[in-house]
């Protein structure tokens, strides 16, 4: 337990050393701040974009990919095949369109 909260005060520490160096240099009128500033900062990336475990945010987690191989373990051969083929139809259909344009260009 020590060593977490220790570890969330040191990340805290970083953040906000690097938020007083860059931010107000960068952006007019952006302010310096405080530790807990910093450390509400942390809390609101945990929020927003996931966690701190190694993996990008909350929009991707590791469990879907787990979700969609067994979504397609249950398709059939034929709904494999139609799936694929819809999907690589489009793709080269698209790219067909793309040549297509740069040509005219």
């Amino acid at each position: 337990m020590i060593l977490v909260v220790g570890g969330i005060a040191a990340l805290s520490w970083v953040v906000m050393m690097l938020w007083n160096w860059l931010m107000p240099a960068l952006f007019i009128g952006a302010h310096s701040i405080n530790f807990l500033q910093a450390v509400a900062l942390l809390v609101l990336s945990k929020i927003l974009f996931g966690g701190f475990r190694g993996h990008p945010g909350g929009w991707h987690r590791h469990g879907d990919h787990h979700h969609w191989h067994q979504r397609w373990e249950k398709l059939t051969p034929e709904q494999r095949e139609k799936f694929q083929h819809g999907l690589f139809g489009r793709k080269k259909h698209w790219d067909q369109a793309h040549a297509k344009n740069n040509e005219q260009a």
